[in-house]
């Protein structure tokens, strides 16, 4: 990452451009995800996202995974709220979100929180797309719900400017 970065308007600016003009391959980030899931057998109902150009695709991780409870989020607002999703529609910024049929799952409900961004630190800070929703969200989410980041190697960054507000990743998998 170039020197000249040095805020979070810079690099997320940065990282978009990186992203849309890379065709990064999702198999060694999904590999990793599996493998974490694995190792973390007592978690039953998990949060995960529809991805969006130059985020990894988890979808064959879901498909394979049928005893997992997978939710999917959907913009209510200014915030998220999970739903059990099998048909979705183009909702909010293009994002497919679960229907507006699709039952609401509590937030309290939910074990881990599987979490997209433009960049992560490896110590578990994230730079999203600048709309805080996630940020907004997990701050609500129960104290052992883990907070997982899942991205390509490309977006590991040194610094991701991080604030006060910002939720950090308990761990961020690539």
């Amino acid at each position: 990452m170039p020197d000249i970065i040095s805020n979070k308007f810079q690099l997320r600016k940065f990282m978009q451009r990186v992203l849309n003009e890379l065709d990064m391959d999702p198999s060694r980030a999904s590999a990793a995800f599996d493998e974490w899931l694995l190792a973390h057998p007592s978690l039953r109902t998990l949060a995960v996202f529809s991805p969006l150009p130059g985020e990894v695709n988890l979808s064959a991780s879901v498909r394979n995974r049928p005893d997992i409870d997978w939710l999917y989020p959907r913009v209510c607002g200014e915030s998220l709220t999970f739903h059990h999703g099998n048909l979705f529609v183009s909702g909010a910024f293009g994002i497919l979100e679960p229907t507006y049929n699709s039952p609401e799952v509590p937030i309290v409900q939910i074990d881990a929180f599987i979490c997209p961004g433009l960049a992560f630190e490896r110590n578990g800070s994230r730079l999203g797309r600048g709309r805080g929703f996630y940020d907004r969200t997990l701050v609500h989410s129960r104290k052992d719900a883990l907070k997982v980041g899942v991205c390509f190697e490309r977006q590991i960054v040194s610094n991701t400017f991080a604030e006060n507000h910002d939720i950090p990743m308990d761990v961020v998998i690539f």
